[in-house]
């Protein structure tokens, strides 16, 4: 279990978790909010390195968005920045999986000097994912206007507990290479609630988003990694990441959607291994 604090910065407060040993290491997603149980991936980077969890702004106890520090992903790397200055750590890995992937790959190409390394997958660089027809939010893909009609339920607040259970497991079925694996999941304790009104920023902002040219000057050492049936952000997309970047890995597991940190486990463990 990760140990909880709040730390102050020249932005605000934020909220982390820490927990691991080894080199330090900041772990985050756009629209989560975490708690002292964290999530699988970042318990596997615990074994390897000194994890610190940062709620972004607006979840937990973290500072909540002002006029001049929004929920955009430059203000969000802006604020790790912060987090990490106010650790006095003069570099640090980053990780994150999907927009915490594409958290990793701002963060490369805006403050390239603060980072060690990035561990990131089912990513894009740009906007287009969301025009390919194998992603679930293509309007071509057969999951896309379920996929709507169940945010826009859990968008309600009148929408029961029982429901929300409901809802966002037929939604996290369409991210699973085998049905299966949601039993698995559920066994698991660990934390990244869902934060609605993050998501609907994201989406307002996605269609400026483009790394790619600026990738290709990045020093960062990339370790790019995505499931091959990736429903979310198509495997293309990753591997695309990986080969813009000098410094860039790609890491494919065949037999993964979107979470091949449990769909793979076994595998996926190895390649965190691999980046130390």
């Amino acid at each position: 279990m990760f140990e909880q604090g709040v730390i102050e910065t020249k932005r605000g407060k934020f909220e982390i978790f820490k927990d691991g040993t080894g080199t330090p290491l900041a772990y985050t997603h756009l629209y989560s909010e975490f708690n002292t149980l964290e999530d699988i991936m970042s318990q596997h980077l615990a074994e390897h390195y000194t994890v610190y969890i940062i709620n972004l702004r607006g979840a937990g106890q973290s500072a909540g968005p002002t006029k001049d520090h929004t929920y955009s992903m430059d203000d969000a790397v802006r604020d790790m920045e912060a987090v990490r200055e106010a650790l006095d750590i003069e570099r640090w890995a980053f990780a994150g999986h999907s927009t915490g992937g594409f958290l990793a790959l701002k963060y490369s190409v805006m403050y390239s000097e603060s980072l060690t390394k990035i561990i990131a997958g089912g990513l894009c660089a740009s906007y287009e994912y969301m025009d390919h027809p194998e992603s679930i939010y293509n309007n071509k893909n057969p999951n896309n206007k379920r996929m709507k009609e169940i945010f826009a339920e859990l968008r309600k607040p009148e929408t029961l507990k029982e429901e929300r259970i409901a809802l966002s497991k037929e939604w996290l079925l369409m991210s699973l290479y085998k049905e299966e694996t949601y039993d698995e999941i559920m066994k698991r304790k660990q934390s990244g609630r869902t934060l609605m009104d993050k998501i609907d920023y994201f989406t307002s902002e996605l269609k400026d988003y483009d790394v790619r040219e600026k990738l290709k000057t990045s020093s960062v050492e990339a370790f790019i990694y995505c499931g091959r049936h990736d429903a979310q952000c198509p495997h293309i997309f990753s591997a695309e990441a990986a080969d813009l970047m000098p410094n860039g890995k790609m890491t494919t597991f065949e037999y993964s959607n979107h979470s091949p940190d449990i769909e793979e486990e076994e595998k996926f463990k190895k390649f965190i291994r691999s980046t130390v």
